[in-house]
């Protein structure tokens, strides 16, 4: 199969770089100076055990050739850029007829939970990637991956729930590319279980490492709770430890410990948005349908925002605003 990255950034850059020097046939999705960087000296992957720099195709969206009928499109852009992305791509014609959404897989590794239904309304053929996966993108050209022995774990399937052919297919390229890829039938209940995770991740973006625990447990404490309000099943730590193991640790990458998370790389790229409107703010849609209070989660989101507004750099947010939006 031929793999459409849709966002080559420390997620999409990671996957579709190992997938091309597994002998792949691999597209990257780029734009701006990221782009033009690729274009010009290729994507330098940056890991553990050394770097390595891939040279291959790179566009800013579908082009007016059709394309191939065996292509598979992997949406890595952060949820906050999906509508943009399915509406650039849902109608790219297909050789031997019909539209990228009409035929095509369309897999979604992002975080989040809203991506998938958002993806449905337009792709025929949705499935759903909950995504383990240490990376930074910071500079343009450039990803930097700390998981190892493997570079991430990525549990597939179809969404809403489900496998098929083409989950077990992609499940074993990634596999070759040195991905764990284990392919579920429940494979949102696993990204339930990274949104609790992910919630930490504009406290980091805020305040830098030293988040207090007590805003750590609190975030999370009302995740699991309008979770259990909803219905909605998830993973829980101890299963997801177990599921990891030592399959995909951290290591440094040329001396370097990871600088942080997806939420706290928006931040110090000054890219303009950030995701937590679609991690915290999903907990607080939540509470809101199912009358639970969210005050934490919805003070991340504040937070961010106003941090992005005021162009105030990433983990230097003052931890006393943050007190004030939770009172």
């Amino acid at each position: 199969m031929r793999y459409v990255i849709i966002g080559a950034g420390a997620v999409g850059g990671t996957i579709g770089v190992r997938l091309g020097e597994s002998g792949h046939d691999v597209t990257l999705v780029a734009r701006g100076a990221h782009l033009d960087a690729i274009r010009r000296r290729g994507l330098t992957l940056r890991r553990p055990d050394g770097d390595t720099t891939w040279r291959g195709s790179a566009v800013d969206g579908p082009g007016a050739e059709p394309l191939p009928a065996d292509t598979v499109l992997v949406l890595t852009v952060k949820s906050q850029d999906t509508d943009a992305a399915l509406a650039a791509w849902a109608d790219a014609p297909v050789a031997g007829g019909g539209t990228a959404a009409q035929r095509l897989p369309l897999f979604t590794a992002q975080n989040g939970v809203a991506n998938e239904a958002a993806a449905l309304r337009l792709f025929a053929d949705v499935h759903g990637v909950c995504v383990w996966l240490p990376a930074t993108h910071l500079d343009p050209g450039v990803v930097v991956a700390n998981g190892h022995p493997h570079p991430g774990m990525l549990h597939l399937g179809r969404y809403p729930s489900g496998v098929d052919d083409v989950d077990r297919a992609v499940a074993a390229d990634l596999t070759t590319a040195g991905f764990v890829a284990p392919v579920r039938d429940d494979v949102m209940r696993w990204k339930y279980g990274k949104l609790l995770a992910n919630l930490g991740n504009g406290l980091q973006a805020l305040l830098g490492r030293d988040v207090p625990a007590d805003l750590q447990d609190r975030v999370r404490a009302e995740g699991e709770a309008v979770l259990a309000a909803a219905g909605i099943p998830h993973t829980s730590r101890a299963e997801e430890a177990a599921e990891r193991g030592g399959l995909v640790g951290h290591r440094p990458v040329g001396g370097a410990d990871r600088a942080g998370g997806s939420t706290w790389q928006s931040l110090a790229r000054g890219a303009g948005s950030a995701e937590a409107d679609h991690l915290n703010g999903e907990v607080v849609l939540l509470g809101r349908l199912h009358g639970v209070p969210t005050p934490a989660n919805a003070a991340v989101q504040l937070g961010v925002r106003r941090a992005l507004r005021e162009g105030i750099p990433a983990g230097e947010f003052p931890l006393a605003e943050v007190e004030k939006l939770l009172a």
